[in-house]
């Protein structure tokens, strides 16, 4: 089917749902107090009223429940992003702790100024231990912090090693020749795919239950589009096209850096055999993972296709091509479970799909051997850890930081202290007019 980026389309409205009430707010703000924005946010929260038309009241609450359908919607849609999201912050952690902390200095200037023109003691206090409580507890956040990356000197290990993911499918068509090509010539180290296997017991590439996304099956066979890819001879999954659909969908948005004769080569891509993907492999000298599909019930091979898998394997590749290669335990898991736990246990992790520089760096940190990768052409060019720095570098970062913003804090209250002292000294002079 064809995919459409309904994500986007939410971010989209709700960025423009929230542009209107901020331009809003600050519209009404200015003009009912006739003050810049920050001072009226004061007033307002000193009891001042805000005029809004019932139809920007009306505005607001669709907003707010909108904000709260699509809020719901997203975290569905992406509840695996989540997770990433997760992950990313032991990565980019240390580094939001000084901007969260930078950011409360900038808020020390409008909350020292609102502390000082309020006439109510309860709420001074009130507004005062709310920041300081924030601020304190930023402070102390680093404590409870852990991030894979803060590692002591001589304690990082070596790169975790390339896998290619269907080949380079940023680069060519998903589990074709070509793609295995690139991952080859980009430094991949292994090559990853999934096998299923004909109706007539030739193993072949196909990652997909159906052959409808990366071949041209609708046009050579318009009756059989839905019907399971291992039902269709060897014979007639030679026929297909499977390079076309690279080029007309651009998965990844990379076609157009493509050059004329690498979109050449890719159209004219066909459905390869388990044996050619394994005589590449063993040109190449690269080692072999794949996940194996069985076919549904009913078919020839549906008792036999492990046994029948293996003899193309064995037929073809020698031991040393066996993924993982010597380790004696391995596991193979997504990225979402990385841990630098397996690595105290001598438990070696093969981590999938990794295609971004800075989940590279985290596994990397976390004692991953390998990773299966989209972008091998990418991962191959980072030379060490993007982030990585040691614990008494860190320790300095957070101390200067929460010195220099306690400074900076410390100074604005007395700057606004003085000005309300000289404010009520000018307030309480009186001139005095003595007669002739």
């Amino acid at each position: 089917g064809f995919w459409f980026p309904w994500s986007l389309v939410l971010l989209v409205v709700a960025a423009a749902l929230f542009t209107y009430i901020a331009l809003l707010l600050v519209w009404t703000l200015i003009q009912t107090f006739q003050r810049p924005c920050v001072l009226a946010v004061c007033l307002l929260s000193e009891g001042q009223r805000l005029y809004l038309h019932w139809s920007h009241k009306t505005g607001i609450v669709v907003v707010l429940a909108f904000s709260v359908i699509a809020t719901a919607i997203l975290s569905d849609l992406w509840s695996k992003e989540w997770k990433t999201l997760l992950l990313s912050l032991q990565v980019t952690a240390p580094f939001l702790h000084v901007a969260a902390v930078s950011l409360m200095v900038v808020l020390s200037w409008p909350i020292a100024l609102h502390f000082f023109r309020m006439s109510k003691r309860v709420r001074q206090v009130a507004i005062l231990g709310l920041y300081l409580s924030v601020l304190s507890s930023l402070y102390l956040v680093p404590l409870g912090m852990y991030s894979p990356c803060i590692l002591e000197a001589g304690r990082l290990g070596p790169a975790p090693t390339l896998i290619g993911h269907r080949g380079a499918p940023m680069l060519a068509p998903e589990n074709t020749v070509m793609s295995f090509e690139r991952a080859v010539e980009a430094g991949g180290e292994g090559l990853e795919t999934d096998v299923t296997i004909s109706y007539d017991g030739v193993p072949f590439l196909m990652h997909d239950s159906t052959l409808r996304r990366t071949t041209n099956v609708a046009d050579v066979f318009p009756n059989r589009t839905h019907v399971d890819a291992s039902m269709f001879t060897w014979a007639e999954l030679q026929l297909l096209n499977a390079g076309d659909w690279f080029l007309s969908r651009d998965p990844f948005g990379t076609v157009s850096s493509l050059s004329e004769a690498d979109c050449s080569m890719a159209q004219n891509q066909s459905v390869p055999s388990l044996a050619q993907f394994l005589e590449l492999a063993a040109i190449s000298n690269k080692f072999v993972l794949f996940d194996l599909h069985r076919p549904p019930f009913g078919h020839p091979y549906y008792e036999s296709y492990i046994n029948t898998t293996l003899q193309v394997v064995q037929a073809h590749i020698n031991s040393s091509q066996v993924f993982p290669g010597g380790c004696v335990r391995v596991l193979n898991v997504s990225f979402v479970f990385l841990s630098s736990k397996y690595q105290s246990v001598n438990i070696s992790t093969n981590l999938y799909v990794i295609s971004q520089p800075w989940l590279y760096t985290l596994a990397w940190c976390a004692g991953a051997q390998s990773v299966t990768t989209n972008s091998v052409h990418i991962l191959s060019n980072v030379n060490k850890p993007l982030f990585l720095m040691t614990p008494e570098e860190y320790s300095l970062m957070w101390i200067l930081t929460d010195a220099v913003s306690a400074f900076l804090i410390i100074a604005v209250f007395i700057f606004h202290w003085c000005v309300d002292k000289l404010t009520h000294t000018h307030t309480h002079t009186h001139t005095i007019f003595l007669p002739c």
